[in-house]
């Protein structure tokens, strides 16, 4: 089996190279993974500090995550997808434990996860995420599934600006299996630092909300844009 890591980015200079290296350094069996990085049009210097960078796939696309992480599912030559945000860092050896669960037909699934952070509040918001509950689940923790899944239920909404991810992820909780690896990934509390884990969480809470009872995913992206920096 190869995975293949697919990474949406958008504006990342200051960090992509040290994700890279993280990556690379974390694997078990880097000859049997790819790294399929697909930018969504930065207009920093993203693409400039890739140049340097080797064995990887550097995909351009439009921008949207949902959008991006689908042009990268059709580039990859991977039988098993593995979808990662540039801002989270999987645990040692991660590509070993997605193919283990895979063996054990475990086909969908992701990591439990913890916010670099001390705050009581995002501990708390990851201690949750080891339960196996839908509702507790998010493109932070990452997905691994394998592609012929991906494909059947229809990939990535690519009409919705925010909340792709638990679109797509609630697909697989009613129609297949999904798994949580008990080990963390690690992720990055800056929108939490930049809007106040209160307010923020707040925000958040209202947008489930709102899309519970039906808003558009315009108006979800608008309030988005409206309340979170």
């Amino acid at each position: 089996m190869k995975l293949s890591i697919i990474i949406p980015i958008y504006n990342e200079a200051a960090h992509i190279n040290e994700l890279l290296f993280y990556i690379r350094t974390h694997l078990k069996q880097p000859e049997e993974c790819e790294i399929i990085l697909v930018d969504g049009g930065s207009t920093d210097n993203t693409l400039a500090t890739l140049e340097k960078e080797e064995n990887i796939v550097l995909i351009k696309s439009s921008k949207g995550r949902g959008r991006q992480m689908n042009v990268g599912s059709k580039e990859a030559k991977g039988n098993v997808l593995y979808f990662l945000h540039a801002d989270s860092f999987p645990p040692k050896h991660f590509d070993e434990m997605i193919l283990e669960e895979i063996s054990k037909g475990n086909y969908a699934g992701c990591f439990k996860m913890k916010f670099r952070s001390n705050h009581w509040w995002l501990w708390l918001a990851g201690w949750f995420t080891q339960f196996n509950v839908k509702f507790f689940r998010g493109g932070d923790q990452s997905l691994f599934i394998i592609k012929q899944w991906f494909q059947e239920l229809g990939t990535y909404p690519e009409e919705v600006p925010i909340m792709e991810d638990c679109i797509f992820i609630r697909s697989i909780y009613e129609k297949k299996k999904f798994k949580v690896i008990q080990h963390s990934i690690s992720t990055s509390a800056r929108r939490y630092r930049d809007n106040g884990v209160g307010r923020l969480q707040f925000h958040y809470w209202m947008i489930y909300i709102k899309r519970w009872f039906g808003a558009t995913p315009s108006d979800l992206f608008k309030y988005y844009k409206t309340h979170v920096k």
